[in-house]
């Protein structure tokens, strides 16, 4: 790869001793492309947004994201995974941030999955029309990516077309698959052509039921073709919205009641994992129909620990922290067993979600919230030292709970019975 030559030798070196023996037998060249990153369980993967505030136009500073990178980096994350490329200076920051990280550290590693954002034309709008896109915006997205590629190639290792963008609950924005195969063709147009580097891998990044996993209404011409174009599939499941859209795999019968509130949670949770597992496998098999050898990874799957309706004390009972870290420490074991890359939605909780209720879940999908406190999840962490003189907003990290279990454990809720509504595809 004619980028290759930028790469200082002390990078080489800790790439060449840090892989799996599944990738030692490879060139250093190797090591640092998609192919080899992604399924790499020394490389494990996050979705990452590193917004403080509850409005993404007060976006983070380099140097805030700097200090997110080194928290990133202290829980052995090396792949990250962003949504804009130009509505929002946040992505084209983070990069700058990598950057300089490198720069002042040549051992720093950290790798990006890019995402340009696609939406119809008048998203967001009651005139929204899902027939057409948003030309202007779409455009640009995909242009910005371009440039970002080049000028990062030893960062940037993959552009995912969209997010979200196909399924059809995505009311506010979405687009047919006509839309993302022709970005997605014409950006591998530009690696045929040369400006990009033939390694750098092209994806959408979208649900299960999207790519051909779930209902058949799903299926068409376009998905087909837009499966042979992607260098891999990137596919999210969410178990934890299905505890209130399609409940079936949580429900608890009555002989389970004299259980406690920690075993009912984990057998919730390994339910919860095995339905992740049954929508891969349910997608995995239409896509090898279409294209054997194509790569399929999970591009996003999470578990939020905090709501009040739907999944929350007058819901589900699915969100807290217990359960995010069975589910975390369920999905990274999978995944790496499987050769698979796992993005964990999220690094940090992000409380512009949604400003009307700050216990809404999509505020507190991450690991980290935003008082610079780890989650259960990542409790050992602080034991064993790993986020020593690491700081986010000039303050140390610490444990939720003050770091009491027995309080966190109280706070359990137990699964419950759900009356099932509609489904999440």
């Amino acid at each position: 790869m004619k980028h290759f030559v930028k790469i200082s030798i002390p990078i080489i070196i800790l790439a060449v001793f840090s892989c799996s023996t599944s990738v030692d037998s490879t060139t250093a060249k190797e090591i640092i492309t998609a192919e080899h990153i992604l399924g790499n369980p020394n490389f494990q993967a996050i979705s990452f947004g590193g917004y403080r505030e509850k409005t993404r136009k007060m976006c983070p500073s380099v140097e805030e994201l700097k200090e997110d990178m080194k928290v990133l980096s202290a829980i052995d994350i090396r792949i990250i995974r962003t949504y804009y490329t130009q509505k929002f200076p946040h992505a084209e920051r983070v990069l700058q941030a990598i950057n300089e990280l490198k720069q002042e550290n040549p051992s720093f590693e950290m790798y990006v999955m890019l995402g340009a954002w696609i939406e119809c034309e008048q998203a967001y709008t009651s005139s929204r029309n899902h027939s057409k896109e948003n030309i202007k915006e779409n455009r640009a997205e995909i242009k910005r990516a371009v440039e970002l590629a080049k000028k990062y190639p030893d960062i940037i290792k993959i552009i995912a077309v969209g997010n979200e963008s196909m399924v059809h609950w995505a009311e506010m924005y979405s687009v047919s698959p006509r839309v993302i195969l022709n970005y997605v063709e014409q950006l591998q147009k530009v690696k045929e052509q040369g400006e990009l580097s033939s390694d750098l891998w092209i994806t959408s990044s979208d649900n299960f039921a999207s790519w051909g996993g779930g209902s058949t209404d799903y299926l068409s011409k376009e998905l087909d073709e837009l499966i042979k174009a992607v260098d891999y599939v990137s596919m999210h499941t969410y178990p934890f919205h299905d505890t209130h859209y399609n409940p079936d795999f949580w429900q608890i019968d009555s002989t389970d009641l004299s259980k406690s509130k920690i075993e009912l949670a984990k057998e919730g949770m390994l339910k919860a994992k095995n339905y992740a597992v049954a929508q891969y496998e349910s997608t995995r098999k239409y896509i090898h129909s279409i294209s054997p050898d194509k790569p399929i990874h999970i591009g996003e799957t999470g578990w939020a620990t905090s709501a009040f309706s739907n999944y929350g004390v007058n819901g589900s009972h699915a969100a807290d922290e217990f359960k995010q870290k069975l589910y975390y420490n369920y999905m990274r074991e999978w995944s790496s067993a499987e050769g698979l890359a796992c993005f964990f939605f999220e690094a940090f909780d992000e409380p512009w979600k949604d400003t009307n209720d700050v216990r809404a879940s999509e505020n507190h999908f991450g690991l980290i919230n935003i008082k610079n406190e780890v989650k259960y999840t990542l409790w050992s962490l602080v034991d064993s030292g790993q986020f020593e003189g690491i700081t986010r907003n000039g303050n140390p990290i610490s444990k939720t709970y003050g770091g009491n279990e027995e309080a966190l454990l109280q706070s359990i809720l137990a699964p419950v019975v759900q009356t099932k509504t509609k489904s999440y595809e």
